[in-house]
């Protein structure tokens, strides 16, 4: 890119994304929001036992794989 070009994208970027303030918040609290969203989302009771015996089952399916899994849990 030549010179011109440069500044050609630069005021095209200026244009396209307002200048960020220095100190700037959010208009208002998200977190109630997080909150809610997660209070709406729960999973059944039995989806937990059956992650767990998954990871059983890939245990003893494939020994190899218990230091992987152990690792990320």
């Amino acid at each position: 890119m030549n010179n011109e070009e440069q500044e050609r994208m630069k005021n095209l970027l200026r244009q396209a994304l307002p200048p960020a303030e220095a100190n700037a918040e959010p208009a208002r609290d998200l977190w109630p929001s997080v909150l809610r969203k997660l209070d709406e989302r729960t999973m059944p009771p039995w989806f937990d036992w059956a992650l767990v015996a998954g990871l059983g089952v890939c245990a003893v399916a494939s020994p190899a794989w218990l230091p992987v899994i152990l690792y990320f849990l």
